[in-house]
Order: C-alpha cells, then structure tokens, then sequence
C-alpha cells in the first residue's frame, strides 16, 4: 500500500553555482555523497539530482526536515546504476511512523533540471 509520494525538482544552473560553498556541500551531502558527485563528470546534475530525490523523500514522509537533517537519507546507486535510499538513524523512524516500510526513488534529468520521484510503501495498517 502507498503511504507517501514525493516529488521535487531542482535547476542544474542554480546547483552549480551553489556547489561552490563547501557549507552547503557538507549540510546537505554525506560523505559519500560527495565522493559520487566529486567523480562524475556532470557534477552539478548529480547534485541537483540527489537533492531532489532527498527533497521528495521528505515530502513523501509529509515532514518536510522538521527534526531531521540531510544526513539522515542518503542517496546510493546499486549495481545496476540504479539510485536507491539509505535511510539513517531518525529517517528510519519518521519512516515508521508513516507506516512505510520501502522507499522507491526515480530520478531523471533533462533540459537544465533535475527531477525526483520518491513513493513510501508499507504493509501494516497504520494506528
């Protein structure tokens, strides 16, 4: 059953003249993150993809980052390339609370923006 659906778009423009303040790099990129991005050759596409998808996640929790930060959801990449959610420490129980389970991430760029889709599934019924 779907308990959540989130999408966020973000300018590739506007990221890349945002990438150049390490604040903002380290507020909201984890570690790896910023390695992926530091390795690709459109590093500011790959950022603005990655901030849409962890924008559209919490959207999809119905949260925004109230009480949570960046770090808690990172964006990774499976074997097949394909962009997944590694939710951390309080995402997981924000997840919880909204009766999801698995979160699902779609991303996708094209003419100057970047775009992200995250749908929260879960089995139980909620409270």
């Amino acid at each position: 059953m779907i308990r959540g659906l989130g999408c966020d778009v973000c300018a590739v423009e506007r990221m890349q003249k945002i990438l150049e303040n390490p604040r903002f790099l380290e507020r909201w990129f984890t570690p790896e993150e910023r390695a992926y991005i530091g390795a690709r050759k459109n590093a500011a596409e790959t950022a603005a993809g990655i901030f849409a998808a962890k924008e559209a996640f919490v959207k999809a929790l119905g949260t925004g980052f109230s009480g949570l930060t960046p770090d808690h959801v990172a964006v990774t990449h499976g074997a097949d390339g394909a962009p997944q959610y590694d939710i951390r420490d309080k995402m997981r129980a924000a997840l919880a609370l909204r009766g999801a389970e698995t979160a699902f991430l779609s991303i996708s760029h094209d003419g100057g923006v970047a775009m992200a889709v995250c749908v929260l599934e879960g089995r139980r019924s909620l409270p």
